[in-house]
């Protein structure tokens, strides 16, 4: 399956029977990122968290206190 990345428009090919495939055929709202696009986003994202300036929003449950 050839899929292509949201972030940098690369055009790589997955494995048709990979779960990742299946995920992309069967609900059309998730897209592809590709490695290096996911590991540059991480590495930033770990390097805002160190700052002290970034608040990462969770979803609330039933059993957080406040």
């Amino acid at each position: 399956m050839r899929v292509k990345c949201v972030i940098c428009d690369n055009i790589e090919s997955i494995p048709d029977y990979s779960p990742e495939a299946k995920k992309l055929r069967n609900r059309p709202i998730h897209t592809y990122m590709c490695q290096t696009c996911h590991l540059r986003i991480e590495e930033k994202t770990k390097n805002r968290a160190e700052t002290g300036n970034f608040r990462l929003y969770r979803s609330v449950s039933k059993d957080d206190e406040w």
